[in-house]
Parts: structure tokens; sequence; C-alpha cells
């Protein structure tokens, strides 16, 4: 069975020309094109249609989206929907605790009573690592860090919620294959990795080649970025060990 362009329109929200575009770079390929140009799409299509607005709903952008299901291709449908799944119900809970705590605040303030800081600030995410940090570099270089992102364009944003998340996909799939982390194309992933590092603080060659082994030797690090892929986070290592190597002073 197969489903023209218009008729997946319909059926996704996604308009003709959003389509279009996901044709044009390479996002999602139709299942035959007919005579005077009209796509057509069938269930392959469709499931992965499915997959990118999953995605985009988390908040990646198109490049990292590509990354992702490039990663995933090898996986099966089910098993790559099953992740999603789980990011998304992730992500519901963590919006129901907030949702919790501005109807908490809004009855409270209805009534005419006060909450305590604790309870005020409930769902809020704070990051676990931000005491360590200002220990570690400093107040300084964290206020500068703070300052940046208040500034970020709508682009460095973006980049700032997906780039590390797309360097890491990319280079799981390049390790797979056997790729050498000093090969051409690791070198250009972990360019972006730097590029997002740089939204935050600018590291040198000394610093880059400290939080490549950070992300080794510290197991937080390590059980974050590889899950249980230890392999994995290496690699990342090494890539980046040869990147502070030939591109950084």
């Amino acid at each position: 069975m197969s489903w023209s362009i218009n008729e997946v329109a319909r059926a996704s929200g996604v308009t003709s020309r959003t389509l279009r575009h996901y044709h044009a770079i390479g996002l999602l390929e139709p299942a035959w094109t007919a005579d005077g140009g009209r796509r057509y799409y069938e269930q392959e299509q469709l499931l992965r249609l499915q997959r990118i607005l999953l995605l985009r709903e988390l908040g990646l952008g198109l490049d990292a989206i590509g990354e992702v299901l490039a990663a995933q291709d090898g996986a099966g449908a089910v098993d790559v929907l099953r992740r999603h799944r789980a990011w998304l119900l992730a992500e519901r809970d963590r919006l129901d605790r907030l949702v919790a705590t501005v109807e908490s605040t809004m009855t409270t303030l209805e009534k005419g009573g006060t909450m305590t800081a604790n309870s005020m600030f409930a769902g809020f995410e704070q990051n676990p690592y931000e005491e360590e940090a200002r220990s570690r570099w400093g107040d300084l270089a964290i206020d500068d860090t703070t300052a940046r992102t208040r500034g970020w364009s709508a682009d460095q944003a973006e980049l700032a919620r997906s780039g590390f998340g797309a360097a890491v996909a990319a280079l799981r799939t390049l390790s797979a294959d056997g790729v050498p982390d000093d090969d051409a194309r690791a070198q250009e992933v972990v360019d972006d990795h730097y590029r997002w590092v740089c939204l935050f603080w600018t590291p040198g060659r000394d610093a880059y080649r400290g939080l490549a082994g950070l992300y080794v030797d510290d197991d937080r690090f390590r059980q974050n970025i590889g899950q249980g892929d230890d392999a994995l986070v290496a690699y990342l290592r090494d890539a980046m060990m040869a990147y502070a190597d030939a591109r950084l002073r």
C-alpha cells in the first residue's frame, strides 16, 4: 500500500513542502516517484517519518536527527521505537513534575498562603556538577558560561540541545565501522563537538585533552556518555586527543 505526498501531509500534519525538503536533504526518501514527479510513500517511509517527528519533539535539529537515524538504521523498528518511547516517557514525567509545581503555586497563592523554598522549586532540574565545576575551574569561568548562554541565538540554542548527542551518535557509527579515531570523518564529528563545547567555554589544547580524559576517567561521565559502551567513550577520548594535537594550541 502506498500514499501520495498529499495524503501523507494530511495524515501527519507535515506540509508537502516540508516533505519535499526532507527528501531534498536526504532525510526522508519517498518509496518511489511517479511520472510528473509526484512522490509516494509506503509503510517503511511512514515509520521513518514518525521517528523524525518523535526526535523533533525531543528538540533535535534536522542535522542531529539525520545522524541519529543513521546510527539507528541497523536496529529493528520496534527496538528503535522502544527507545523513543522511553525518552518520551521521561520527558512527560519531567513536564508532569513542573506542572504539579506550578499548580501547587497557583493554589497556594489563591488561598493567600506561602510555600517553602523546596516546594516552590520542586521538579526544576539542577546541574549536579555546578558546585564541583566552580571548585575545579572557579566562579569566574562558570559565571562566564552562564552569561554566554543568555546571549545564544536560536541556532546556538539548538546546537546546545542536540550537539553533544548528535556527535556521540555519529561517532558510535564510525567506531562500529572500524573508522580510525584520527580519520577525517571522525575528526569532522569532533569538530562539531568542539563547537558545542565552545558554546559554554573555549578550551585550548591542554584543556580539551583534559576534558577528553575526564570523559573516560570519571565514572559519571563515562556511564552517562557510553550507556555501558566503554569502548565508545574511549573512541571519543582518542578522537578528541587527536583533534587537540592537530588543531588546538
